[in-house]
């Protein structure tokens, strides 16, 4: 018989059908109901069997976490909690739970409340909970609906390289890629690494930006976008970074600052309203469990509003759009600044903005996300267009609550003598970039862009709180498991 989604059959099927369904136990009460999820939703299928017809020892295998197949009748429930369930005629089970109890083996997801640190430990199992069915539902529906945007306005997705020899931010926290045998590498005359000898013929690494190349693309094919992994080895532990991640990058020709903006902005509402739309079980049950966290914390560390109205609070107000300028002002005048409360003090124009100043900004001055434009050029990227003070670029970020900067972008600098001038001060060779310079001697044209973060827009969609819970196996400094 064709097995029938649980998602399916509870949209779809109706009572009286003979159906198939597949999944694992979440729980198996009094002998006689057995709670199936199979992954499809986030709702399980309750499954009644008649114990004095099933054999015992079957019985006696039906355990936590072990995978069913189960062919019976839907039928009205009188049970509260669902509106149908599976009568069950035969019951097959494909995988025991085995575990050995007296060597205190025993399956770890059993159904009670576990911490999400506990499921890190567990990644590989963490899958089969409520929380993470939901969270990774919602990744994959962001996923689809981010190329559905793009697609849509007429972009071309580009696949730009994940082994590279350039450092797109001059961040310099590159993970190196080599054959080269690490105990006796070949050395040149001064005694350093010779990676003329390497598998590439020099240095490379794991990209941590796809930008300049799609810059290349874009202007030849007007309007390109990158989804893909990118690396950075950063030792940082926080709840906001990863070694491995992943980022959205269109690049636009013929664009400015503003287009750029207006891009980003309707970028961002479109994922969350389709997350509204689609995604509506998984919220729901995501805000239930963000609302049951915050009864936990103290009144004044509560959120003003539960998850589904910040999505929805995003999705229906115009983003605040200020300078970088006028964001410093803001600050210094702040309580927490006057102060000294923030742990980075702001000393004045040209100082680079922290997470709690960004947050600041958007949770408590102007209470919905904000675009800053047109930072000082020292502390930001060579390739952003110098405005005509000389001093800040067409830069953007755009800042979402709870979470900080979620897009940073900018007009790039199509000027050819700008862009060389600004290389030379930041020290980055013109012969290691001699392809992105070409793009400027060839048919130059204005145009703009920006790096999306995938893992912080999911922090925001699903109000989540660690960056580890929203990518299925995260890379982090001294874990690499699974």
């Amino acid at each position: 018989m064709v097995r029938t989604e649980i998602n399916t059959l509870l949209q779809r099927v109706s009572v009286g059908t003979r159906v198939n369904v597949k999944g694992w136990v979440r729980t198996f009460r009094s002998n006689r109901f057995i709670s199936l999820n199979d992954g499809s939703t986030i709702h399980n299928l309750q499954c009644v069997v008649d114990f004095e017809k099933m054999d015992e020892e079957l019985l006696k295998r039906i355990t936590t976490g072990a995978c069913l197949s189960i062919t019976g009748i839907l039928a009205e429930s009188l049970g509260k909690g669902q509106k149908v369930e599976v009568l069950v005629e035969n019951l097959e089970i494909l995988g025991d739970s085995e575990a050995d109890v007296s060597k205190g083996d025993v399956y770890p997801l059993q159904p009670k409340a576990h911490s999400l640190e506990f499921l890190r430990e567990i990644a590989h199992l963490r899958f089969r909970t409520n929380t993470f069915g939901a969270v990774f539902r919602i990744r994959h529906a962001m996923t689809y609906a981010m190329h559905k945007f793009f697609h849509d306005r007429g972009f071309f997705n580009i696949h730009t390289p994940i082994i590279t020899a350039s450092d797109a931010e001059g961040a310099g926290e590159m993970f190196r890629v080599t054959t080269l045998d690490p105990k006796n590498p070949p050395l040149t005359e001064n005694g350093e690494v010779d990676f003329r000898e390497d598998f590439f013929g020099r240095q490379t690494n794991l990209t941590v930006s796809g930008q300049l190349e799609a810059e290349l693309a874009a202007l030849a094919l007007g309007k390109v976008y990158t989804f893909g992994p990118t690396f950075r080895a950063e030792n940082s532990n926080t709840a906001r970074h990863l070694a491995e991640f992943w980022m959205i990058e269109p690049e636009v020709a013929f664009a400015d600052l503003n287009d750029n903006m207006d891009l980003a902005e309707a970028n961002l509402k479109y994922l969350v309203q389709y997350a509204l739309e689609h995604c509506a079980d998984d919220l729901a049950f995501l805000n239930q469990r963000a609302l049951d966290e915050e009864k936990n914390k103290k009144k004044e560390e509560r959120s003003e509003m539960s998850l589904l109205e910040r999505l929805q609070f995003v999705v229906e107000n115009p983003f605040e759009r200020i300078t970088y300028t006028e964001a410093i002002e803001i600050l210094e005048k702040s309580k927490p600044n006057k102060e000294k409360k923030f742990q980075y003090p702001i000393q004045g124009w040209g100082t680079d903005l922290q997470s709690e100043h960004e947050r600041y900004l958007v949770e408590k001055h102007f209470k919905k996300p904000v675009i800053l434009t047109d930072y000082p050029k020292d502390i930001k990227a060579f390739y952003m267009r110098l405005n005509d003070d000389g001093k800040t670029v067409r830069a953007m970020d755009i800042l979402f609550p709870g979470i900080g900067e979620i897009v940073g972008g900018s007009q790039r600098e199509e000027r050819l003598d700008y862009l060389r001038k600004r290389m030379q001060e930041m020290h980055i060779p013109e012969q290691e970039l001699y392809w992105y310079l070409d793009t400027r001697k060839f048919g130059t044209a204005p145009h703009a862009g920006y790096g999306l973060g995938f893992e912080r827009l999911l922090l925001f969609v699903t109000g989540m709180t660690n960056v580890r819970d929203v990518i299925p196996f995260p890379r982090t400094p001294k874990s690499a498991d699974f």
